[in-house]
């Protein structure tokens, strides 16, 4: 039987810009088949910057300005990784990414933005940057909280003019506002332009300082001239600067640093890289680093990618040479200027405000493809036959573990005394990112160790990948398995070998060795104890909210970080605070493992309260829930339910707490410990009573 063939290229968009957000958009309405894209961004939520002065001026939601980037990933098919770029390997074709291993491409696209420009003394110290653009909103909400008396924007381009007049809205008549600015206020917009900009400031009684800085003190910037401007804060909106690490990339720049492109947007001296917004000049038609400008490439970008990616000759691509810009007066009203014409009223806001809200509601609009063809590959063989090949195994094996020759099987000698503890877990991985699936998934696979009090100390690998081309499949399985290592590793558990195959999906799971001279089980429970969970509930169903796009970015980023951290450290408090019963919850969700632990000891249990990460609670009332509830509702209310459990209950949990019987004496002093060791989400959710096995709510 034939199957759908998989990909054989690799596309990795490298910034959440806004020339990549057009990409996404376009790419998920139309596929390239055989091509896989991928995002790598810093930040998963990405800030249009058109919308920041009205965000800071209180006229709109920070959530008005804002896309997630995972749900337009979705959307669009493509992956999300999360992570910082730090540099390229272009000999090998590796995006070099900050904490974990480098990222395969065949074609690469850039559009990570700029760096702000923090060379005059003092700036880097008492200044704060708007730049980069990600994280901008925080950090000057957060700067506004202590309510400053007095602020200098320093910067006279469209940014720093919108940003002054912003604060002045939100800080009101009170605080001392001052522009300082250079030569020319709005360099490369026209004359009536700049006179109408600077009615505008005088009317809203922001001062203008002309000339140059030449440093910033703690509470005080002082100008070329000698001129001292007092002011608590100080927001620095000058010119761009490239990001540093381009400067090591081996690309082609221009004269200050930015990467060098053709009309195309492809590097001068790498083709395979294509470059566009803050980070990328084109040498043919240089424009100001502006968002519209960025915005307009989009589309050129995007068909160029797809061309790249299918070996076809990218176009040029000419951007017009003016651009209309609307500069948010924050008030009610806008200045419009083109060129020499320049005009001001309210009808220019309004204007403003339908282009920011249309072009957000764009992208946020679900994403409709159309329909692709499907490339069929030769049939597939199954059984041993479906082995991931000995080639790319054999170098994945080379890239983890340099030097050490494979084996079918490994003696692991035990300790004097001691007692082998086994256990196994495998499942779909539940994010789109090998790497960090693979340490999901070893987190989760370590919980029955730990919740046993056995150390670990090999692990072997059992994953499944879809069928794709030599290279990708490598990169993935590399991936993956680096992942895991990452956690099983500090864990004292290696990777010693394991088994891959070809499947339909992305599957990884662990056979896991321990050891332990003692040790705790499911049994044992008595009457009083209390039953100390040690984080929040909540990942099934909030991934389960991801996979419909309704759940927030936060709540997503809560639910993962989550899922990474592993048991170690909650066991080893447990123990210390002698616990006497352990368990982790897990699949079977709080319900039905609590439930197990009661068969095997005998009592039942009142639970008077559970933790939720953030989103659980909300995405369960909205009646979002996991594939799995049911199923759980059934196992636990075949045995051990006296009356309807909460839903947060029944949630299956990835790499969920560990749920243990503690000493009562003992419980508060065991939960302020995980506190101290992390684990800030553990709490004291009930205790065990006299009676049959059941579990009472409330």
């Amino acid at each position: 039987m034939q199957q759908p063939e998989g990909p054989f290229r690799d596309l990795v968009l490298v910034g959440g810009g806004h020339a990549h957000l057009g990409v996404l958009r376009r790419w998920g309405m139309r596929p390239v088949p055989g091509a896989r894209l991928t995002l790598v961004t810093r930040e998963t939520l990405a800030t249009y910057s058109g919308m920041v002065p009205g965000v800071v001026a209180g006229l709109h939601s920070a959530a008005e300005a804002q896309l997630d980037l995972r749900e337009l990933a979705r959307q669009a098919g493509a992956r999300l990784i999360h992570a910082e770029a730090e540099g390229l390997d272009l000999a090998a074709r590796r995006v070099l990414l900050r904490g974990r291993p480098p990222l395969r491409f065949d074609v690469l696209s850039l559009d990570v933005g700029a760096s702000p420009r923090l060379e005059v003394p003092g700036a880097a110290e008492h200044a704060l940057p708007v730049w980069p653009l990600d994280g901008m909103l925080a950090r000057v909400q957060a700067a506004l909280a202590s309510g400053p008396a007095r602020v200098a924007v320093v910067g006279g381009g469209a940014g720093g003019v919108e940003l002054a007049l912003a604060l002045r809205t939100r800080l009101g008549a009170v605080p001392g506002i001052t522009l300082c600015h250079g030569a020319a206020l709005l360099p490369g917009h026209g004359e009536r332009g700049r006179r109408l900009t600077e009615r505008l400031l005088a009317e809203r009684g922001i001062g203008l300082r002309a000339g140059n800085v030449a440093r910033v003190e703690a509470g005080a910037v002082v100008l070329a001239d000698g001129w001292c401007e007092a002011a608590e804060l100080v927001l620095w909106a000058t010119g761009a600067a490239p990001i540093p690490w381009l400067r090591e990339s081996g690309l082609a720049l221009d004269g200050r640093g930015f990467v060098a492109v053709l009309p195309t947007l492809q590097s001068t001296s790498h083709p395979m890289v294509f470059a566009a917004g803050d980070c990328a000049t084109v040498l043919a038609h240089p424009r100001p680093k502006a968002g519209v400008y960025a915005v307009r490439q989009g589309p050129p970008l995007a068909e160029n990618l797809r061309r790249a990616v299918q070996g076809g000759k990218p176009r040029g691509f000419t951007p017009q040479r003016r651009a209309l810009f609307l500069l948010n007066g924050a008030d009610g009203t806008a200045v419009a200027s083109y060129g020499p014409w320049a005009a001001r009223g309210a009808w220019a806001w309004r204007w403003k405000q339908w282009i920011d809200l249309r072009w957000m509601a764009r992208l946020r609009a679900p994403i409709r493809a159309m329909a692709a063809p499907v490339a069929l590959a030769p049939m597939r063989c199954a059984g041993c036959a479906a082995k991931v090949p000995g080639p790319v195994l054999a170098r994945v094996m080379a890239r983890l573990s340099p030097g050490q020759a494979p084996q079918d099987a490994v003696e692991l000698p035990l300790p004097l005394g001691a007692r082998a503890v086994q256990t196994l877990d495998m499942f779909r991985v539940p994010v789109d990112d090998p790497w960090l699936a693979g340490r999901i998934a070893a987190a989760h696979a370590l919980g029955d160790l730990f919740a046993s009090g056995a150390r670990p100390v090999a692990a072997l690998a059992m994953a499944s990948l879809p069928p794709a081309a030599a290279p990708l499949l490598e990169e993935d399985l590399f991936q993956l398995l680096s992942g895991a290592g990452s956690v099983l590793g500090p864990a004292g558990a290696p990777i010693l070998g394991g088994h891959s195959a070809e499947g339909l999906e992305t599957a990884l799971g662990f056979a896991l060795t321990g050891v332990a001279s003692g040790g705790v089980g499911k049994g044992g429970l008595r009457v009083g104890d209390a039953l100390v969970l040690t984080k929040p509930l909540g990942t099934g169903v909030v991934l389960a909210g991801a996979m419909q796009g309704l759940a927030e970015p936060a709540w997503v980023e809560a639910a993962l970080a989550s899922m990474q951290r592993d048991a170690g450290t909650a066991a080893a408090v447990l123990r210390a605070h002698g616990a006497v019963a352990c368990t982790d919850v897990t699949g079977f969700g709080l319900a039905g493992h609590l439930g197990e632990m009661l068969s095997a000891s005998g009592f039942g249990a009142r639970v008077r309260s559970l933790p939720a990460l953030p989103g659980a609670e909300a995405l369960l009332a909205k009646g979002v829930r996991s594939t799995a509830h049911g199923g759980n509702l059934a196992y636990a209310a075949s045995a051990w339910l006296a009356q309807e459990p909460p839903p947060l209950a029944l949630d299956p949990q990835t790499t969920g707490p560990l749920l243990a019987g503690v000493p009562p004496l003992r419980a508060k002093e065991c939960v302020a410990a995980l506190h101290a060791a992390g684990e800030v989400g553990a709490v004291i959710i009930g205790q065990v009573v006299p009676g049959k096995p059941s579990i009472r709510f409330g």
